[in-house]
């Protein structure tokens, strides 16, 4: 075989990748050949992360960015994940997302601004800053990591859910907007998911997971391997589809 890696001639930014499912998103994409530009705000994490994929035989680097910045900074830092890939990106998953574990009287101003800044700002200006590139070459992928909290209402992170329902809107219509001219846009929307920022709550995630068909929670690797699909040719066909990787927690709720 010619291209045995279904991935291979391709190039990916992951946001969020220096940790959980953002981290296992950029492994697997390396693992199935892509080049992947590591991106978050902890360099040590994110060149260790390198460091790993490249002893596997993969191909990553690591650009240090906060996506809670100016919306010029933001397009600098497109532009930087672009020269970093030698001018292409043909994936790009919006995985970073604050959530703020408080209900609406206890949200502060500060923690408001940024769960916006990142959850829905960010990515709305970085998609406006690559999406036309890939629409010019006609093809491209954008993967939004959603959640199957969008879908229910919540006594807590009521903003977070609502970020998260309004990228999965955006996602809809980005579709619209660049799927005729070749470029897939998709979400993939995780249940509970085991990650290092919740290793001290097991036993509430095993609460929540107890009484889904699944019966626990996922693993980021998991929902890794669905994103690695969605961007891959085999879903070819896949545009503006909310996938949920959730246990069955949303189907039977």
């Amino acid at each position: 075989m010619s291209n045995p890696l279904p991935l291979s001639d391709r190039t990916a930014v992951v946001t969020g990748s220096t940790s959980g499912i953002g981290a296992a998103t950029a492994r697997t994409l390396a693992a199935r050949g892509a080049r992947v530009v590591i991106t978050g705000r902890d360099a040590e994490r994110g060149a260790q992360l390198v460091a790993e994929i490249e002893r596997d035989g993969g191909s990553a680097a690591f650009v240090n960015g906060d996506l809670a910045a100016s919306p010029a900074d933001l397009r600098a830092l497109a532009a930087a994940w672009t020269t970093a890939l030698d001018g292409r990106v043909d994936i790009l998953v919006h995985n970073a997302a604050i959530c703020p574990a408080v209900d609406t009287v206890s949200l502060t101003d500060a923690d408001l601004e940024a769960t916006l800044a990142v959850n829905v700002r960010a990515p709305h200006v970085l998609t406006a800053a690559l999406a036309p590139a890939m629409a010019e070459r006609g093809s491209g992928t954008i993967v939004v990591v959603g959640s199957w909290m969008a879908t229910v209402g919540h006594a807590f992170v009521g903003l977070y859910s609502a970020t998260k329902a309004a990228e999965a809107q955006l996602a809809r219509s980005w579709a619209a907007e660049f799927g005729p001219r070749g470029v897939r846009v998709n979400t993939v929307a995780p249940g509970v998911t085991r990650t290092p920022i919740n290793d001290s709550d097991g036993d509430v995630i095993a609460a929540m997971t107890a009484g889904t068909p699944a019966g626990r929670p996922g693993r980021p690797e998991e929902i890794a391997s669905a994103i690695a699909w969605v961007v891959s040719d085999e879903a070819a066909y896949l545009h503006g589809a909310t996938i949920p990787v959730d246990g069955g927690i949303t189907g039977t709720r």
